[in-house]
């Protein structure tokens, strides 16, 4: 059985930062390509990183862009997401998903298996 399961969440300040961990069981790590979605109070689930089976390719929306840096290491069946210079607008539930197909859709639908989320707030 598939399990992801993220941590890190938590209240932060404007302009501050937090990390994000995605913890993988069940799954052959490797053969997926990871994703951090987000989705906040009457807004779309959206994409905000990506990063290939290898780690080599990672993919970023304008948005984040330059703040946001997506990792994995798949001798320990992680996924981070290192968020920086955090705005109000990031508030949101995130969410760890994972597809076997290569490729960093935008669409939720495209993605297989989901975590449960963690809650970000940041306060301004």
């Amino acid at each position: 059985q598939v399990q992801l399961v993220e941590s890190g969440g938590e209240l932060v300040q404007a302009g501050g930062s937090l990390r994000l961990s995605c913890a993988a069981s069940g799954v052959t790590f490797s053969a997926y390509t990871m994703a951090w979605l987000r989705q906040a109070p009457g807004k779309e689930r959206e994409l905000v990183a990506g990063i290939s089976k290898s780690g080599e390719n990672t993919y970023y929306p304008d948005s984040v862009k330059g703040r946001f840096a997506i990792s994995r290491d798949n001798a320990k069946n992680t996924v981070d997401l290192q968020m920086n210079s955090l705005k109000p607008e990031d508030t949101a539930v995130y969410y760890c998903a994972a597809r076997s197909a290569v490729g960093v859709p935008l669409n939720p639908r495209n993605y297989d298996y989901w975590g449960q989320g963690t809650q970000v707030t940041v306060s301004s």
